[in-house]
């Protein structure tokens, strides 16, 4: 993602800002400029699916735009910021997926996504998303804001620096709690199998 702020069709926080105050119209621009954004980091996150599983990247951002459509009571800071919340809304829709489909069978509707962001689908070891989900619960006991890294990088997108910027931390402690987090949730996921 880059880290432009501002787009042709306006700029963005002041676009959020408007979408708060009730403005619909901003709430349809900002979905027209970050679409094809979110669109993008959904297909890298369900590129690593099984074969025959009918989960679409259009699908999972229609519904994170249709959950945010009604959150336009959030005090939204700027395009970081909404990318935050759409990667939080992500994540929770598709564990819902999971969990609808899997709930006849054990790890039948799972869908496998790799665990490093940074690395093409085919290069990195598949993780369950279910078993993902749990394990990110559960250091979120621990270290909460190592949890709000993997959500931006991972679900979100968003660069080492764009969640420095949207954790008011330095890239250098984003770089760091990645790593930490990474280690952490491997360790965690190899234990659960």
């Amino acid at each position: 993602m880059d880290d432009r702020e501002g787009t042709a069709g306006g700029d963005i926080t002041e676009l959020l800002r408007a979408w708060h105050r009730g403005d619909e119209d901003a709430y349809r621009e900002v979905t027209a400029i970050l679409y094809g954004e979110l669109r993008r980091e959904a297909e890298r996150r369900i590129r690593g699916a099984r074969p025959g599983d009918t989960l679409q990247a259009t699908a999972l951002v229609h519904e994170t735009f249709m959950r945010l459509a009604n959150a336009h009571q959030v005090d939204w800071q700027d395009r970081n910021h909404f990318l935050a919340i759409a990667g939080r809304t992500m994540r929770r829709l598709l564990v819902e997926l999971v969990r609808e489909h899997g709930a006849a069978k054990r790890g039948a509707g799972a869908i496998h996504v790799p665990l490093d962001s940074d690395v093409p689908a085919g290069d990195t070891p598949l993780v369950d998303l279910i078993a993902l989900d749990r394990a990110l619960d559960g250091l979120a006991e621990l270290d909460a804001r190592k949890v709000q890294v993997v959500e931006l990088k991972f679900f979100a997108g968003l660069t080492v620096e764009e969640t420095a910027k949207v954790l008011d931390v330095s890239p250098d402690t984003v770089a760091r709690d990645w790593r930490m987090a990474r280690t952490w949730l491997l360790r965690e996921l190899r234990r659960s199998f």
